[in-house]
């Protein structure tokens, strides 16, 4: 059983009277002086009798609202801690794609803008690339929609495993996902851009005794250091559009 500060400096206050209640019911029994002055002996036994008061009050009166306000303080602070923890799961929620568990549009979003703050000061590059998977209609129009999730959930996890820690990968909406590239260039993106198509057209999923195959398009833009998140995120979607149009599974930067 944990006491709370305020009874353990009860306990100390009533130990503490309880020895100098003590000492001088000792010293008022054992002391010639006292049994001879009886203004002092008169005195000591006032004082005796105070202190059991005090002791009885205490124990009956102070030390349960002590108590009582201890509960109150250990069911606020646990409640506290549930509201903080359910907080924070609800955020990871709020920032988190359901279904692949990347992070999600708001994510990205405030991401790429702190990621062109922070660059932006440094004068470094920031690469982005928008992916849309290509003919993904017909993936759930012809396998289902559990068969489409599945497809995403692949992709998701081959994204994951092919950028670096320090990228941003989320699930934008549907089959549409984004990359954000700090610290790389022009000379740099959209090697890496290919390499993620080359790595998503291997992804190989069994249905109904069928092995289905997927493609992705990929818009490149890297940032100029003064286009706003906006200009840049609408730079890198024509760039995308511009790969569906010249036949897909392409990259264009």
């Amino acid at each position: 059983m944990r006491f709370h500060k305020s009874e353990l400096a009860f306990f100390a206050f009533t130990f503490a009277l309880l020895m100098a209640s003590g000492l001088l019911a000792f010293a008022l029994y054992v002391s010639d002086e006292l049994s001879s002055n009886y203004g002092l002996r008169a005195f000591t036994h006032g004082a005796l009798v105070i202190q059991g008061a005090a002791l009885l009050f205490g124990t009956l009166y102070i030390y349960p609202l002590l108590r009582s306000h201890a509960r109150e303080e250990h069911k606020l602070r646990k409640m506290t801690a549930n509201l903080s923890e359910r907080s924070e799961t609800l955020e990871h929620v709020a920032l988190t794609d359901g279904l692949t568990g990347m992070q999600n549009r708001r994510y990205f979003d405030d991401a790429l803008r702190e990621y062109m703050e922070e660059f932006g000061r440094i004068k470094r590059p920031i690469g982005l690339m928008i992916l849309d998977l290509d003919h993904f209609k017909t993936v759930n129009d012809t396998h289902g929609h559990d068969v489409g999730d599945e497809v995403l959930k692949a992709v998701a996890k081959v994204l994951k495993d092919f950028t670096r820690y320090h990228d941003v990968v989320a699930r934008l909406g549907g089959e549409e996902f984004a990359v954000v590239t700090p610290n790389m260039g022009a000379s740099g993106l959209p090697g890496f851009a290919d390499r993620l198509r080359k790595a998503i057209a291997t992804i190989d999923i069994l249905t109904d005794n069928v092995h289905l195959r997927v493609t992705t398009s990929v818009g490149v833009a890297v940032w100029n250091g003064d286009e706003t998140a906006e200009e840049l995120y609408r730079r890198a979607d024509r760039m995308l559009y511009q790969a569906k149009r010249e036949g897909r599974n392409r990259v264009c930067a």
